[in-house]
């Protein structure tokens, strides 16, 4: 796959996701629920989850170390968030299609270096990071935002530095899609959903199994299914 079939294809799926979740024209601010849609606010809500992935705290446990694997899943959840506020800006505000919308985002500065090697982790600087996150969570907080000369240059540049690149976030994104999917046939939105499955939420529970395995997407389906059935 090109750099710009990554993109599309994930565009394409977060659109189907949204549909199935909010209802066919939801990119009008609404659910089928009437439901305001606010993705920059779940965009800087995630963004502080992202946080905690970090030993940030001085007065509570200082010697924690750095949360990777958390750290990984929030940067996956905050690109459902961005790429939602490009859907919806996209056919609302510009007029564009999804083959349009992808060439928009593989025109940012910065995307040519996030399809490259990512940034080694091992000696991350974590105060740095978390600047990079709360200048996002700055730019999400106000009544306009630039998705693509400001929002998406600085998101690319975080991924990097917490170890992602494009072809790392296309692989967990598939996964997450998929486990989104997931609870959404079982109970998300009317709160019957588990998201606790024997002491482990069910992202950390996802990553094991493609630890394990190579799947796609209906196979990684199935294994949920399967996991989550023993602990009903």
């Amino acid at each position: 796959m090109t750099n710009l079939e990554y993109i599309r294809e994930m565009l394409l799926l977060q659109q189907k996701l949204n549909d199935e979740t909010n209802g066919i024209g939801w990119e009008n601010g609404y659910t089928k629920n009437d439901k305001i849609i606010n993705w920059k606010r779940c965009i800087y809500m995630e963004c502080a989850e992202l946080i905690d992935s970090f030993n940030w705290k001085h007065w509570k446990d200082i010697e924690k170390p750095i949360d990777w694997e958390n750290a990984v899943i929030e940067i996956v959840d905050i690109w459902h968030f961005v790429m939602s506020l490009i859907l919806e800006d996209g056919k609302i505000r510009r007029g564009k299609g999804i083959d349009r919308m992808a060439r928009d985002v593989t025109d940012v500065q910065g995307f040519e270096r996030f399809t490259k090697e990512p940034n080694s982790i091992k000696d991350a600087p974590s105060a740095e990071i978390i600047n990079d996150i709360e200048k996002i969570m700055h730019e999400t907080t106000g009544f306009q935002v630039e998705i693509y000369n400001s929002l998406l240059k600085n998101y690319f540049s975080l991924t990097l530095k917490c170890g992602v690149n494009l072809k790392i976030l296309y692989k967990y994104y598939i996964a997450k899609n998929v486990l989104n999917g997931f609870r959404q046939n079982h109970g998300y939105k009317d709160g019957s959903y588990k998201k606790v499955w024997d002491g482990k939420e069910d992202n950390i529970v996802m990553l094991e199994i493609m630890d394990a395995k190579i799947l796609g997407a209906d196979e990684l389906y199935k294994e949920l299914d399967k996991a989550y059935a023993i602990i009903k």
